[in-house]
């Protein structure tokens, strides 16, 4: 069975910091590239964060570039989003994406609520 789990999310207040973790199975980890996105209520699925495995190369959007940072461990077949000076805008669903383009494998997670507030 194919599995992407969410976790980490929680309440934290403007300024602080979260580590979002996705525990991948059921499929080969390494050779997909790993997404994080977020969908806020009323708003589209965005893409966050992106990594790839034989480049290692990361891409973000505008709004978190210096804020968090995406990182994967393939012997864990984990993924992981830290995030720091967290904002109200960050408040969104979490969601983790596997993508291999060659096997042609688009798996995701249920998503982890991530709530930015005083």
């Amino acid at each position: 069975q194919v599995q992407l789990v969410e976790s980490g999310g929680g309440l934290v207040q403007p300024g602080g910091s979260l580590r979002l973790s996705c525990a991948a199975s059921g499929f080969t980890f390494s050779p997909h590239v790993m997404s994080w996105y977020r969908q806020a209520p009323g708003k589209e699925r965005a893409l966050v964060a992106a990594i790839t495995t034989a480049s290692g190369s990361t891409a973000y959007v505008d709004s978190v570039k210096g804020r968090f940072t995406i990182r994967r461990d393939n012997a864990k077949n984990t993924v992981y989003l830290d995030m720091n000076s967290l904002q109200p805008e960050d408040t969104a669903v979490y969601y983790c994406n596997a993508q291999d383009r060659w096997r042609k494998t688009d798996y995701w997670g249920q998503g982890t609520q991530v709530t930015v507030s005083s």
